[in-house]
């Protein structure tokens, strides 16, 4: 943990101003206290600090309002909101405003520690790239924002990437969520950090648990050695978790670990790994209904959900099916060492009355197959090379 830094915490009741100065002054901090977000805003004017914990019920102006406030005046000073449980929402809410994190009330002391030292070593953020609409190349898959709707998304992206918040990206199968994680750590300032993408759905339970957090020697029957996992591959960058919602409930316990306290333990070891990675998860399902099936924890899906992106599918967004197929024929023309074809006006009809259940993955999928049935005089995409169902939507 940092030490020497200045600590402002607001609370209206006595006893919590003091444990919480008593505690942090004991490992080094110095720590002023206000009990309420006026007397907050007065010492805030005079000194510099370098953190403010906050609870949210209080005489006059609550926390969130603080918290709003000194985000648009002091926009790198981290603020945890302390909260009762049963306005987690609001206090997610809040991340999305620029709170670092919350904590539920009664706050587990050494889990405001590990929170408060995180916000203290890594707050500060490198200067955003800019990206502009249109495609680009973030050194993963091309980000395509043609469409109003998929401008959206990148304006969102742009403005969450240098965050700290857990991110949920959400739509069908196909849409092209990894491509939107990695637009995220792109522009991050982990972009020079791994990114490590993890398909929940494509692992078999057993193997799940030890894949994300690795395991010692003799931890089960054929572990003939420590492997790590993808946390600790993943550390300082990014980890992409697509699929989420097939996790199983242990899994969901051990990941819910990691997000509250910033450690991973492998399996096999007593002994924990402090990590420090951005998450960001993906699913086609509807989690909420998978809370209310018990299936999925609800106390997760709030830590998940900080931020929530969602993809839309490809036939909301026409306008970007044509500069995906001209992205893709370059791609595939390449690799079958050809030009690439022209989209013929007949094509470009067919390709936009086409519903793409598949989305974006069954574009891809469809320019490729014609590039490989085009005769090699072909100089343009016609009809016939499109499979027989995209042919009858024109």
């Amino acid at each position: 943990m940092s030490t020497n830094s200045k600590l402002l915490i607001v609370d209206d009741e006595s006893n919590i101003r003091r444990i919480l100065q008593m505690a942090f002054e004991k490992v080094g901090h110095t720590v002023s206290v206000a009990e309420d977000a006026h007397n907050a805003l007065q010492l805030l004017d005079q000194t510099p600090f370098d953190l403010v914990i906050t609870d949210v019920t209080m005489p006059g102006m609550n926390g969130y309002e603080l918290q709003k406030l000194i985000s648009d005046k002091f926009p790198d000073l981290p603020v945890i909101i302390m909260t009762a449980y049963g306005t987690i929402p609001q206090a997610v809410a809040a991340i999305r405003h620029g709170a670092y994190e919350y904590v539920t009330k009664p706050f587990d002391l050494d889990q405001l520690k590990k929170i408060v030292a995180a916000a203290l070593d890594g707050h500060s953020v490198a200067p955003k790239k800019k990206a502009k609409a249109g495609k680009f190349d973030l050194g993963g898959d091309p980000f395509l924002a043609v469409s109003p709707a998929m401008k959206s998304v990148l304006e969102t992206v742009r403005q969450v990437a240098d965050s700290k918040a857990t991110i949920m990206i959400g739509g069908e199968s196909g849409v092209g969520k990894e491509v939107v994680s990695q637009a995220i750590h792109a522009l991050s300032s982990r972009a020079k950090k791994p990114f490590v993408a993890v398909s929940c759905a494509a692992l078999p339970d057993t193997l799940l648990e030890s894949e994300l957090f690795g395991y010692e020697k003799g931890a089960f029957t054929g572990a003939n050695g420590s492997k790590i996992g993808r946390f600790e591959a993943a550390n300082e960058g990014t980890l992409f978790l697509d699929e989420i919602g097939e996790i199983p409930h242990l899994v969901q316990v051990k990941l819910l670990r990691v997000l509250q306290e910033r450690e991973i333990e492998r399996l096999g070891s007593t002994k924990p790994t402090k990590i420090d990675v951005r998450l960001i998860t993906a699913t086609h399902r509807d989690l909420r209904a998978a809370v209310d099936a018990g299936a999925f924890r609800l106390d997760l899906l709030y830590r998940l959900q900080v931020v929530e992106i969602q993809i839309p599918a490809l036939r909301e967004r026409i306008e970007d099916i044509v500069p995906l197929a001209d992205l893709f024929m370059t791609k595939y023309a390449a690799e079958n060492d050809r030009a690439p074809l022209a989209i013929g006006p007949t094509a470009v009809s067919s390709l936009h009355a086409y519903s793409w259940p598949g989305n974006v993955r069954e574009l891809e999928n469809t320019i490729e197959r014609a590039m490989v049935l085009a005769p090699s005089s072909a100089t343009e995409l016609e009809v016939k090379l499109l499979p027989e169902r995209i042919q009858k939507a024109a």
